[in-house]
């Protein structure tokens, strides 16, 4: 049974471990090891018999067991580059891990390949004023690289497009190209935040000859501060930043030196899906997370947590036929706007979206900081989009609750407002919920005497950052967490038209 005093239980299964898995382990410093007296009881075997009962599911469902998966998204980060990002060779193997379990375990598993707009900075970028004056400006503070910026190291004079910097929130500068009319190729286009789409005004730029673009703010008392442009996808093949009013409007006519090393371009990644059939062939629950990380680092905690944990869960129901099919689900390009979980349900027909019951999510399970969310789908704390909220998506989130109430461990709502997968399956009306143990916000005094850990620091301080490493982990909250989900699947999935049956 779940602890709530930080152990963890053994395992006593034979698993095939890579000997770079193995190695992660040890050099995390993560030890999974019991003494007799402190062994529950055993899983020996577990995922070669039928776990259809609470009790024997979360025998064998166990934080070790899902931190063997991490270890081997650890390793995949390592040999390929430190990160797991869609797109990425360490995105490939960790699929490739995915694939392999659930192949072993009994599944068929569906690999769906999708396009996605890939951005990644490759090095800090440079800004500065070598004329008449020299001054060098700071990334994050004086300006931003647009997303999907083209690359250049280029230095030449910044010229004002159809704009004075007067404050305005309608500013066509740029929106045209006749507003190109008298522009020296070659030079740096300064153009003004307003009535059109960042990426016009690059293309207008780029098309005009402009060796660079800086997108200036508007100026307006909401909007004089640093902008951090998006240009919607890759195709402006010049370098283009962001800045404040009051930087930019001061440019016109200076020497500027502009420096962005970026990768910009359309790549192919994918989802990874597996059913479990059930006794009846509708009301299936989807169980899904994101499998990629950030190009920053290896997402061990976001979201391998969530996808290890899920692999925990189908290997251990591998032999057990519930009611309902369930379906597991490992989505691409999240960090890129959750693209897999909606080019997955975008795939589906109408049929197919009526056979699904539920979904569920899980994203970050295992913060080290930890607290226990459970998305609000019952919209008794914070408010949701329309349509999000129903009867089954309340009896979701009530199921997690059950769950927590029974072994007297803490939990609160947190918004079920669309930043996870959940999104694309409750904006097609499929009841959605799940977990969540937080991310960049800082626990409260009040939390961290709920639930332990330190007021005034962020649930996870590596989060979308190089450490999210193995370290970053808390072996309590994976504890905690896979016993929630283990139990939340199964309760669902063999509900008949019990809570969260949504089609079923």
């Amino acid at each position: 049974m779940t602890s709530t005093a930080g152990t963890t239980r053994p395992t006593g299964r034979r698993r095939v471990v890579s000997a770079a898995a193995a190695g992660a382990l040890a050099v995390s410093g993560v030890v999974l090891v019991a003494t007799p007296a402190e062994a529950g009881p055993s899983t020996r075997g577990c995922e070669n018999r039928v776990n259809a009962s609470i009790d024997k599911l979360l025998t064998c469902v166990t934080a070790a067991g899902v931190t063997e998966h991490l270890a081997a998204f650890q390793a995949a980060a390592d040999a390929n580059g430190g990160n797991r990002a869609s797109g990425s060779t360490g995105y490939a193997a960790s699929a490739d891990h995915v694939d392999a379990t659930l192949t072993a375990a009994g599944y068929d598993v569906v690999r769906q390949s999708f396009e996605f707009p890939f951005f990644e900075q490759t090095s800090a970028a440079g800004f500065a004023q070598v004329a008449p004056e020299a001054a060098t400006y700071a990334e994050g503070t004086d300006f931003a690289v647009a997303t999907f910026s083209g690359s250049g190291d280029v230095t030449a004079v910044a010229q004002a497009v159809d704009t004075d910097f007067t404050p305005t929130a309608t500013s066509t500068s740029g929106c045209e190209a006749a507003d190109f009319a008298g522009f020296t190729a070659g030079s740096i286009a300064l153009v003004q935040r307003g009535s059109c789409d960042f990426a016009v005004k690059s293309a207008n730029a780029e098309a005009a000859g402009a060796a660079g673009v800086v997108i200036v703010n508007r100026g307006t008392s909401d909007d004089g501060g640093l902008i951090s442009p998006t240009l919607g996808a890759p195709g402006v093949g010049i370098p283009v930043v962001g800045t404040t009013s009051a930087l930019g409007s001061t440019l016109a006519g200076d020497t500027l030196a502009l420096t962005v090393d970026a990768v910009s371009e359309v790549r192919t990644t994918e989802n990874l899906t597996a059913e479990l059939p059930g006794r009846v062939d509708d009301g299936v629950v989807v169980v899904g997370g994101h499998l990629d990380s950030v190009p920053e680092g290896p997402g061990i905690n976001d979201n391998g947590s969530g996808s290890a944990t899920i692999l925990e869960v189908a290997q251990n129901l591998a032999r057990t036929q519930l009611e309902h099919p369930v379906r597991f689900a490992f989505w691409g390009a999240e960090e890129f706007g959750l693209l897999g979980s909606q080019a997955y349900v975008d795939s589906l027909t109408d049929a197919e979206l009526a056979r699904i019951g539920s979904y569920l999510n899980f994203d970050m399970l295992g913060s080290p900081n930890h607290a226990n969310f459970v998305y609000d789908s019952d919209a008794s704390t914070f408010p949701a989009p329309e349509g999000y909220v129903s009867a089954e998506s309340g009896a979701i989130e009530a199921t997690f609750e059950a769950f927590y109430d029974s072994r007297g461990i803490a939990y609160e709502d947190t918004e079920f407002d669309g930043r996870s997968d959940y999104q694309a399956f409750a904006d097609a009306g499929i009841p959605s919920g799940g977990l969540f143990s937080g991310a960049e916000d800082v626990k409260t005094p009040e939390q961290a005497a709920r639930y332990g850990g330190t007021a005034g620091v962020a649930y996870d301080a590596c989060y979308h950052q190089a450490c999210d490493d193995l370290d970053n982990v808390s072996q309590l909250a994976l504890d905690q967490n896979s016993d929630a989900v283990a139990y939340a699947v199964l309760t669902i999935a063999d509900a008949g038209t019990g809570p969260g049956q949504g089609n079923g």
